[in-house]
């Protein structure tokens, strides 16, 4: 045993939601605080692929070997060094004045009628949409909110460059959310502490160095313009004209600032200690120096959606509460140790689990869902895809955490009006969501959007998910409108067949693993949406009746008519229109979403042999180049629910360019268009937990999701079972 003060919290945890997973010493409460510190993030060098980051899920700051965002320019190119928020969002001016309200619709045959889709395709839509149809999707764009750096210069005025920094120690602690740096520069040791306050949009920063006295190091705070671009870091450093910076000085120790950009508005608040001074250092650029015989500037950096109040919390106390909040959130919920295991490979498993929970929690259990790459760098401007918000939230429950979920789900309640007007518009009941959107909840134009349909039922998962962790009946209150109103449209968007006497999913549809999406006027039934299909109308007749309802008739003919899962020579396959998943060069390609309905959903339609043939298939005969993060914990899940415990270890740890975990515990996808992926992190930790406390109607005995072959030793507690 560690001295770990924090080892009494494990103690407070309710014997009912231990379950050690250790023959070896049973009951024994997992060592918390040596789990996850074994696993800190330790830099000795400059990694501009594994920038790290400090952050409360509402607001994150990603830094530089130097604690700030100092050599912003070198990390460009791989992770971009942001400072963002969920709020923080920009819409530049469309002198044309586009509108999505007057964004012509694309009539499309839909089960015999027209319906009117938001959509443009180049080559298929009229040309003189593109303009408008460019501007709509690319706005708003996630904004970058300020950069906060070093200025460094030697004893001769020589501007720093990232590699005349040596003796480079970098720590990311995270059992306290600190993140500690130490430099040489110049010969001069430089240390810095850096934090982020749970509760507000606050950075904290403590610096010592001989450098400030000497007028070698100083502090810059400079503001961009919001960025158009698909990616990067959100900022326009070219536009000085176009944005509008006002400083007002209140004391010696504090100054606010009033950003406006266009139509949006924002503000910032830097306060400082004594000793130090800020001077206006050119357009949007402020510099905090220290006097001449200072050594030590400790910062808060505040961002606000309206002005900040006069009251600040000082560095300390951010970085308290920090360590505060950080302590809890590792002692309390769900934990998997496996450092008995003899297989080598429980080392790298466990730092992937370690690390995503810091990551998802930082930047996955914010107001809105979260976009792919998070609050760390832009990736489809700034906005989020609600299909998967699944992969980077639904762990949260089975990790014992579903508050950190249910943060987010208010965001569906109030665009359901939206989501309704939408389905009514299409002849549709209840609400139809969209897919890629910004705080408005509203869809742009593009190629496929429009028909993608797996996002649907995603509410009711998140519902049942929180009804789950707390199965009372204000639960119930609170979400049933959405489960009931998800369903409605589910139920209705199931065409009748009169022919072949059941129902039809489609067209059009785009299918989840987006390969068949230039023919979705011609694609019905696909295997994975089908399924998804039953399991949400089922559990939404569930919650009727623990709601002392009558099952919902028409929802209960749809369940009854839906057609069997697609298969073609003994396997399963994307569609009953699209049968040659392994027949046609390039179509065993992106996500393999023939394995979800016994994985990540529960099996109810599954033929548990046909679908261990498609899994032995997958992993033989598949384009892993052009597989995303969260397919490897997908394919996890279902060897898991197979009985094949090796299997789901392979798939989890397969070595495959999307499959990596960076330093920093990222999971890297295509360069600089998509350099992290948060959905794999939340994938890993919804299979894991799965893996590790089972599923209903699992088999008995600890962790039946791994291998019993006496190589892995896997002990946990706090989590839940997966449905």
């Amino acid at each position: 045993m560690t001295n770990n003060p924090w080892h009494f919290l494990a103690a407070l945890i309710p014997m009912t939601l231990i379950a050690i997973g250790s023959s070896e010493t049973p009951r024994a409460p997992i060592d918390r605080h040596a789990l996850v510190t074994r696993h800190n993030i330790v830099l000795n060098a400059p990694d501009v692929n594994s920038p790290l980051s400090v952050g409360n899920g509402e607001f994150a700051f990603t830094a530089d070997v130097t604690g700030l965002q100092t050599f912003d320019r070198e990390y460009d190119a791989n992770i971009p060094l942001s400072t963002m928020s969920q709020w923080g969002f920009h819409r530049m001016p469309s002198p044309q004045g586009y509108t999505l309200d007057k964004f012509p619709l694309t009539k499309i045959d839909t089960s015999g009628r027209k319906v009117g889709y938001v959509y443009f395709e180049n080559g298929k839509s009229p040309p003189e949409w593109r303009d408008a149809a460019d501007y709509l999707y690319s706005n708003p764009s996630r904004l970058n909110l300020g950069r906060i750096g070093f200025v460094l210069k030697s004893s001769t005025g020589k501007e720093a460059v990232l590699s005349d920094l040596k003796s480079i120690r970098q720590e990311l602690n995270l059992w306290t959310g600190e993140l500690t740096s130490h430099f040489v520069f110049d010969g001069e040791a430089v240390d810095v502490t850096t934090s982020c306050h749970p509760n507000k949009e606050v950075l904290a920063v403590q610096i010592h160095s001989t450098l400030i006295a000497k007028g070698q190091l100083s502090v810059v705070l400079a503001f961009p313009y919001g960025s158009s671009r698909f990616n990067g870091n959100g900022a326009d450093w070219s536009r000085p004209e176009a944005h509008q910076t006002v400083l007002k000085r209140t004391g010696a120790l504090r100054a606010d600032f009033e950003r406006t950009l266009d139509q949006d508005r924002y503000f910032a608040t830097l306060c400082w200690s004594k000793g130090s001074h800020l001077t206006e250092d050119g357009p949007h650029r402020f510099v905090l120096s220290g006097d001449s015989q200072t050594q030590s500037i400790d910062l808060c950096a505040a961002f606000s959606q309206v002005a900040i109040p006069a009251s600040m919390p000082s560095p300390r106390q951010s970085q308290k509460a920090s360590t505060d909040m950080w302590h809890h959130f590792w002692s309390t919920g769900g934990a998997i140790d496996l450092s008995k295991s003899k297989d080598p490979r429980w080392r790298e498993l466990e730092r992937r689990i370690v690390l995503s929970q810091y990551l998802t929690r930082i930047q996955c259990c914010g107001s809105l869902p979260p976009q792919e790459t998070g609050l760390t760098c832009n990736s489809w401007f700034g906005k989020f895809h609600l299909e998967m918000h699944w992969w980077h939230a639904a762990h949260f429950p089975l990790w014992g955490r579903s508050e950190l979920l249910e943060r987010s789900l208010p965001f569906y309640q109030r665009i359901l009006p939206k989501a309704q007007a939408t389905a009514k518009l299409q002849g549709y009941d209840g609400a139809r969501w969209p897919k890629c959107v910004g705080p408005e909840g509203e869809a742009g134009p593009t190629y496929l959007e429009c028909f993608l349909i797996w996002q649907q039922p995603h509410p009711i998962s998140f519902a049942e998910l929180c009804y789950r962790a707390y199965p009372n009946r204000s639960t119930l209150e609170k979400y049933k409108e959405l489960v009931f109103e998800t369903a409605k449209f589910m139920a209705s968007y199931a065409a009748w067949d009169a022919v072949r006497n059941q129902y039809r999913i489609g067209p059009p549809f785009s299918d989840a693993a987006e390969v068949y999406f230039s023919d979705h006027e011609h694609q019905w039934n696909p295997t994975f949406e089908t399924a998804y299909w039953r399991e949400g109308l089922e559990t939404a007749q569930n919650w009727r009746l623990r709601l002392g309802l009558s099952r919902e008739p028409d929802w209960d003919k749809v369940i009854a008519g839906l057609p069997p899962l697609a298969t073609k020579d003994g396997l399963y396959v994307a569609a009953e229109t699209a049968t040659d998943t392994f027949t046609t060069p390039g179509r065993n390609t992106s996500h393999p979403c023939m394995l979800a309905p016994l994985g990540m959903l529960n099996g109810a339609m599954v033929d548990r042999e046909t679908m261990r043939r498609t899994l032995h298939k997958i992993l033989e005969d598949w384009d892993w180049e052009n597989t995303w993060g969260w397919d490897f914990p997908m394919i996890a899940m279902t060897a898991a629910r197979l009985g094949e415990g090796h299997t789901a270890i392979d798939a989890l740890l397969l070595d495959k360019r999307k499959n990596g975990y960076a330093l920093n515990g990222h999971n890297p996808q295509l360069g600089p268009t998509l350099p992290i992926y948060l959905p794999g992190n939340g994938g890993l930790l919804y299979a894991t937990a799965l893996m590790a406390a089972g599923w209903d109607g699992a088999p008995a005995g600890n962790a039946p999701g791994f291998p019993k072959d006496g190589k892995w030793v896997v002990k946990w507690e706090g989590l839940q079972k997966a449905p």
